[in-house]
């Protein structure tokens, strides 16, 4: 079978020793890429769409769960034929035999390190024949890596954000243009949003970018005020006026005073349910 695959490994060895021996057990296997960190992954699964991407759990930056997530949420829609289906996900762990339980009783496929070419054999076969059947999908996917997420103890990006105890919530943002630094009172604010190393600040009548994390910006923020509805997207709640689904299922929010129209990820979906 011709398959593409990805490998993400942020120890360089460990890399190399999986793609000889992937080579030796599936050699029709084309590896498309290596990478040493989840937001490289991600990246590169987007733009190379592989078969397969072997995730290192414990990665710089975003770990494997964290990209498998945002692999689940960022994956194109529309009929798997057109845009192609997303690639079937093996977790590259160094857990214990603990832990290895928890990834049987999620159902996803892992590779223990250092990688045991009898191991890796069967997950080669068990992804040929995952591949002819193409059932893995992104609404399959994402309740097992939050499940797994539980499991393992790991705290990720959908973790609940909000402003810790006894700190005060941010109530004014300085945002920098030039030497010019616009004050922005939090209120004013609809939603935020990722754009790069920066984060986008949208208003009824303006936006700025501010030179911070999401991640950062949430800690900052109380958790009743701003929901977060997407990985990289931020909302006021009282600023959406109605949430809509698709035929497909997706959900969309329309804003109070703002033409943008937001996407909710299935992740977060929960939150707008009738009352």
């Amino acid at each position: 079978m011709q398959a593409t695959a990805l490998i993400a490994e942020d120890e360089p060895l460990l890399a190399a020793h999986l793609h000889a021996e992937l080579q030796r057990l599936w050699p029709e296997l084309r590896v498309l890429a290596t990478v040493g960190d989840g937001a490289s992954a991600l990246r590169e699964c987007l733009a190379l769409a592989p078969d397969v991407v072997f995730l290192d759990i414990r990665m710089p930056g975003m770990n494997g769960l964290d990209a498998a997530q945002a692999l689940a949420e960022d994956w194109p829609d529309g009929d798997a034929a057109a845009v192609g289906a997303p690639p079937l996900v093996v977790f590259v762990t160094a857990y214990d035999e603990y832990a290895v339980r928890a990834f049987e009783r999620a159902a996803l496929d892992y590779v223990l390190k250092p990688v045991q070419p009898e191991r890796l054999a069967r997950t080669c076969e068990r992804l040929r024949e995952a591949l002819s059947r193409r059932s893995t999908a992104p609404d399959r996917l994402e309740p097992l890596v939050t499940q797994l997420r539980g499991l393992l103890g790991i705290e990720g990006e959908a973790a609940e954000a909000g402003v810790a105890s006894g700190v005060e919530p941010l109530r004014m943002i300085q945002a920098s243009a030039g030497n010019t630094i616009t004050m922005i009172p939090v209120d004013e604010v609809l939603f935020f949003e990722s754009a790069d190393k920066y984060v986008r600040v949208v208003t009824a009548d303006r936006e700025h970018l501010i030179r911070l994390s999401l991640r950062d910006l949430l800690q900052r923020l109380d958790a009743q005020t701003f929901w977060q509805i997407h990985r990289g997207t931020v909302v006021r709640a009282d600023a959406i006026a109605s949430a809509s689904r698709d035929e497909a299922g997706k959900l969309t929010l329309r804003l109070r005073g703002h033409e943008a129209r937001l996407v909710v990820s299935r992740l977060y979906a929960d939150r707008f349910k009738g009352m």
